[in-house]
């Protein structure tokens, strides 16, 4: 039976496609697009997905020879999964009619009806609905394979299909609908998250977490990187799309979009140069795998406050967050938390820090459009305590709920490979294929 359960999947698919055209156009009204809104918002959509085969390179060039292959595929079939459920009914979870400000009903936008015409949203109104959708779905994809490099060199890959898509149903889309949508309770709480602090990358880090404590070791735990040029190469493609991660944010071709790709590209600088410098400190030598880490970190920390800080703060948040992350990833090797590629200490925690110190260098001057205040820097304090809720409230939510849906796709599927598959590595055994 286990055998024909994916051609009975695709075949729902299917069915659905002929029982729900999506034809339906949305006429009223006229909205006000602009051409080069779209234009900027295409690019976009763009750029964030070619972040996905960025950290597909990133990863797999981390990893043992054995498992590269199927490391890059963690990432890429995230591409096809997540696209085909947004489609039809993740893109409703998150941004549907609101359900207590915590998810979205799934039959708002249920197999994307509505969206063609004049539809749009609110937060974008001079584009179209379905762009909007379109590039919010490049968010859900990179999450969860964000996530894959915790438990790298050791899950199922049938398992891990499963468990990517629990993650999207129950940690993305309800953190989506709290944060981002008008009637979320985060975002009536007043937190900012401009691209992604809480959505993306701390839902991802503590899933992480979870996901090493409960895979645990790997039975070969040291390993020398394959590839060091395909790290780089994925650090290339991974700063470049960032662009659309947050200069798109803003939702047009404007001011606060330059201002975003600013903060964005000179967080991710100061992100490098600080963990090379910080290694030099400590004895090291300076490498390259080091210096991607460190710029990688800095586009984190700045995603959440990339739109409501200036350039001098944005280097402020790259050094800060690279040192905390150096750190955290040294405390990490003395323990026997097994997070193979260290996603917690530079994804989880770079995310939190960037979080905490939107709280503190945040300005309304940058953003009018932030009406919860200014931050610490500038003597108020009520939006660093928001920011501060709203950290320990995800990270509880994120850690605790991807374990129990680790648990639950245990019980349906087991998780982890043999011992011998392990030995063998997981692109053979999982895949057949090998470098």
């Amino acid at each position: 039976m286990k055998r024909y359960f994916p051609f009975f999947i695709i075949l729902v698919i299917l069915s659905l496609t002929f029982l729900f055209p999506s034809v339906d156009f949305k006429n009223s009204g006229s909205p006000q697009f602009n051409t080069g809104d779209i234009a900027w918002m295409l690019m976009s959509t763009a750029l964030v997905l070619i972040m996905t085969p960025g950290l597909a390179f990133f990863y797999g060039g981390m990893v043992n020879k054995k498992n590269v292959i199927s490391t890059m595929l963690q990432s890429i079939v995230c591409m096809v999964i997540i696209t085909v459920l947004w489609g039809i009914f993740g893109f409703s979870l998150a941004f549907g009619e609101s359900f207590h400000g915590i998810i979205g009903n799934p039959s708002t936008f249920f197999m994307m009806k509505g969206m063609l015409g004049n539809a749009t949203w609110k937060a974008a109104p001079t584009i179209p609905l379905l762009l909007f959708a379109m590039y919010q779905l490049k968010f859900a994809i990179i999450t969860p394979a964000l996530i894959t490099g915790a438990f790298a060199e050791r899950i199922r890959f049938n398992s891990y299909i499963i468990f990517l898509v629990l993650f999207s149903i129950f940690i993305f889309s309800p953190l989506a609908h709290c944060t981002w949508h008008p009637d979320g309770i985060l975002a009536k709480l007043g937190v900012l998250d401009f691209a992604g602090g809480t959505v993306v990358h701390m839902s991802a880090g503590w899933a992480a977490l979870a996901s090493a404590i409960y895979l645990k070791r790997r039975n070969e735990a040291n390993h020398s990187p394959a590839r060091i040029t395909y790290v780089m190469i994925g650090t290339g493609l991974l700063w470049f799309g960032w662009f659309g991660f947050n200069a798109g944010s803003a939702f047009g071709a404007n001011a606060l979009a330059v201002t975003a790709l600013a903060t964005s590209t000179t967080a991710s600088a100061a992100g490098g140069i600080t963990w090379i410098f910080f290694d030099m400190l400590r004895g090291r030598k300076p490498s390259a795998m080091g210096t991607c880490i460190g710029a990688v970190v800095g586009l984190v920390a700045i995603t959440p406050a990339a739109g409501y800080v200036t350039v001098p703060h944005s280097l402020a948040i790259g050094i800060i967050s690279a040192v905390v992350s150096n750190l955290v990833v040294e405390w990490r090797t003395r323990t026997t938390i097994d997070d193979t590629l260290d996603v917690f200490p530079c994804h989880g925690v770079g995310g939190m820090v960037g979080m905490l110190l939107t709280g503190v260098f945040a300005s309304q001057h940058v953003n009018p459009n932030n009406t919860t205040g200014n931050g610490l820097f500038f003597g108020e304090t009520h939006l660093f305590l928001v920011q501060l809720l709203a950290m320990v409230g995800v990270s509880v939510f994120a850690f605790f709920g991807s374990l129990l849906l680790l648990k639950i796709t245990d019980m349906i599927s087991p998780l982890r490979v043999s011992a011998e598959e392990e030995m063998l590595g997981l692109d053979i055994s999982q895949h057949g294929e090998k470098l």
